[in-house]
């Protein structure tokens, strides 16, 4: 997000258009969004990419409306358009199921519908173009369907709320904006950063390091967050460098509750903290916050049992512009190497790309996820769980490779116990 003062996209709720091609997907986003964000034309396969655009749905809040290609599209390049589509269903927390009213439902339909019920996401389905099907025996069909009382309604989830929209005349799209904002997906992690881990007239030593990977005049998304949090319960955010930590320390009439630093900076901000104080990272805050905590905790044990050769795979959500120095390129596969003492075979994907297959990897090491939604991050920890793969975050890693990984957990004693 370009606005410093708007909601971060991976905070927002991700609703997301499916459906076959020409189904009325991209003028049902156009409409819903009040803009000419998508193109529209009669020719099947219009949209080839995803289209994101973040606005607010109230009651609802902040939201990012994502079109997709068709889920029918054929050939060499319209089977990836599909893998993409369905790839989208990874990080989307409410689905729209767009079905033309003048053809009805088809057996893709019927297969996304029964996808979308396996991945248990919150849904909608929006039978769209009613001012072209209006007065026609299919439009007595859908409405049919809709009341439950066509033969072909039987396959549609009687909990699947719908409605009958036109993007053209404006047919119902308010009452579809209002359905959509009283539909609350099911949250698996509803951890904050870190409110409830200070209280009001607390201290916080956050450790920020500013070094040609920092970007100019702000602070990274999760700092900006952490902030956010210890100010939202009263408490007071002390922002240093790394190598201020003494200094900043010595000049607080009181220790801090605890020092929130950089995962990368954890060895030089573990020397300058006394043991008395709590120390953990950004990244371990955010795994937390996403709900993958434990299983990155457990997962980080299983690089004291890889082997030479082994294939690990570094993943970030985010895509940026790699520097001298760069944490998951350079300094991070150091780190490992100094620490194993071995040499291993890395990998690394960022941004959307995230390997369905894992098998060839022995480890997985995440970023904090900052720039992906809870669903995304829970669905990339299920992908390795069920593949058997460890999989850790940044932080964990490095304040393991650095023998601190009980400290660096001791904000949450029962996890640290586990160790």
């Amino acid at each position: 997000m370009s606005n410093l003062n708007a909601t971060p996209s991976g905070e927002r709720i991700h609703i997301g258009l499916f459906g076959r091609r020409n189904a009325g997907k991209s003028s049902l986003i156009n409409a819903l969004t009040g803009q000419k964000l998508a193109v529209v034309a009669d020719v099947p396969g219009t949209t080839t990419d995803p289209v994101l655009k973040a606005m607010e749905l109230l009651p609802l809040g902040p939201v990012l409306m994502m079109d997709t290609a068709g889920i029918d599209d054929t050939g060499k390049l319209g089977t990836l358009r599909v893998q993409k589509s369905l790839q989208m269903l990874n990080k989307t927390d409410i689905a729209i199921v767009v079905i033309d009213s003048s053809t009805g439902i088809t057996d893709e339909d019927r297969k996304l519908l029964q996808r979308i019920q396996d991945k248990e996401l919150a849904c909608v389905i929006v039978f769209t173009k009613a001012d072209l099907a209006e007065g026609t025996e299919q439009s007595a069909n859908i409405s049919a369907i809709s009341n439950g009382k066509a033969d072909s309604a039987k396959d549609l989830p009687a909990s699947i709320p719908q409605i009958t929209v036109s993007a053209t005349t404006g047919k119902h799209i308010h009452e579809l904006k209002e359905l959509l904002a009283h539909i609350v997906p099911q949250k698996k992690a509803p951890f904050p950063i870190c409110t409830d881990l200070v209280q009001a007239g607390d201290t916080v030593l956050l450790v920020t390091p500013i070094d040609s990977a920092a970007p100019k005049g702000r602070l990274i998304l999760p700092q900006q967050q952490t902030i956010r949090d210890i100010i939202d319960t009263g408490a007071s955010a002390i922002v240093t460098q790394e190598n201020n930590v003494t200094q900043a320390l010595e000049n607080l009439k009181t220790p801090p509750v605890m020092v929130i630093t950089d995962s990368q900076a954890f060895g030089k901000v573990n020397q300058a903290v006394p043991q008395e104080i709590k120390l953990t990272s950004f990244s371990i805050l955010m795994a937390r916050h996403k709900g993958n905590l434990e299983q990155a905790v457990l997962g980080v044990a299983a690089l004291k049992d890889l082997k030479d050769g082994d294939r690990i795979l570094i993943s970030e959500g985010c895509t940026h512009h790699r520097q001298c120095g760069d944490i998951g390129t350079e300094k991070l596969p150091k780190w490992i190497r100094e620490f194993t003492g071995k040499e291993f075979a890395m990998a690394w994907t960022s941004g959307t790309e995230f390997p369905t297959d894992l098998s060839p990897y022995r480890l997985i090491i995440h970023c904090g996820g900052c720039m992906l939604n809870e669903q995304e991050m829970q669905y990339r920890y299920r992908c390795a769980a069920d593949q058997h793969v460890p999989m850790t975050n940044y932080g964990l890693c490095i304040a393991y490779t650095h023998g601190i990984l009980k400290r660096s957990l001791s904000v949450f004693p029962d996890l640290a116990e586990k160790l």
